[in-house]
């Protein structure tokens, strides 16, 4: 895939004309590094946000076996999930670390664009790498592009058939498609409001950060965050932000 040109243009806000959001990612954790806060700031407004995660975070501990690690991400993702006002999180149940782009993938994302029938649809970075030379993960891409398709997928019948046949009739009401971690942002939302609430939502991931860094898990977070909101704020009027890659549709 060919990179964008990063550009340094400012961001515009991300539209508001909206009342349901889905979110879909790889991994537990993706969403509360990518942008929680942003969650947080349109579940006080008032919008429904649903989680999809294609896998359950299984491979992500080194020094925990998969049966017991799945269960475990999936507590942690639950809770952080709740920390910013989201309470429905469903798992799609592919193998982390070698989920597979291909109709598998987008039959399952679009299905669940049909169930919860957002109109936008968030996922995190599909490019090879995050906006430079660090290489991003097989899955993200595989996850990123699949959900990019699948917005397309789910308001088509005659793709996956057997969807309707389930009772799940195609959704043509995806308006826009927010990719997180983008090297060439577009838009952007105020994170100030959610920061707080997204730093104690990444927490929740204790034993997937203790297992990552030796560094305090409070610090590691607050800077983490603190580094990434205000990279984006400098294009955003100085304002700590959640940085948007925004495809229309």
């Amino acid at each position: 895939m060919t990179e964008p040109q990063i550009t340094s243009a400012p961001l515009a806000p991300m539209p508001e004309d909206w009342q349901r959001a889905l979110a879909v990612v790889a991994h537990p954790d993706d969403l509360e590094y990518g942008c929680s806060a942003a969650v947080a700031a349109w579940t006080d407004a008032g919008r429904d946000v649903t989680y999809v995660l294609a896998s359950r975070g299984e491979a992500g501990i080194d020094t925990l076996e998969p049966a017991a690690c799945g269960p475990l991400r999936e507590r942690e993702q639950r809770a952080g999930a709740a920390v910013v006002g989201v309470g429905t999180v469903e798992f799609l149940g592919h193998r982390d670390g070698v989920i597979e782009y291909g109709p598998a993938l987008r039959r399952d994302i679009a299905a669940a664009i049909r169930r919860h029938r957002p109109e936008l649809v968030v996922t995190l970075n599909h490019r090879d790498t995050w906006g430079g030379t660090v290489w991003n993960t097989p899955d993200h891409v595989a996850v990123g592009r699949a959900t990019l398709d699948a917005a397309a997928d789910a308001g088509n019948r005659w793709i996956f058939p057997d969807l309707v046949e389930q009772g799940l009739e195609p959704w043509n009401g995806v308006r826009w498609v927010a990719v997180a971690g983008s090297g060439n942002p577009t838009h952007a939302v105020d994170a100030t409001p959610g920061l707080e609430r997204a730093a104690r939502s990444l927490l929740e991931h204790r034993t997937y950060i203790e297992a990552l860094t030796d560094q305090d898990p409070e610090s590691y977070v607050r800077d983490f965050l603190a580094a990434h909101t205000g990279a984006a704020g400098e294009r955003f009027g100085g304002r700590p932000a959640v940085a948007f890659e925004l495809f229309g549709r």
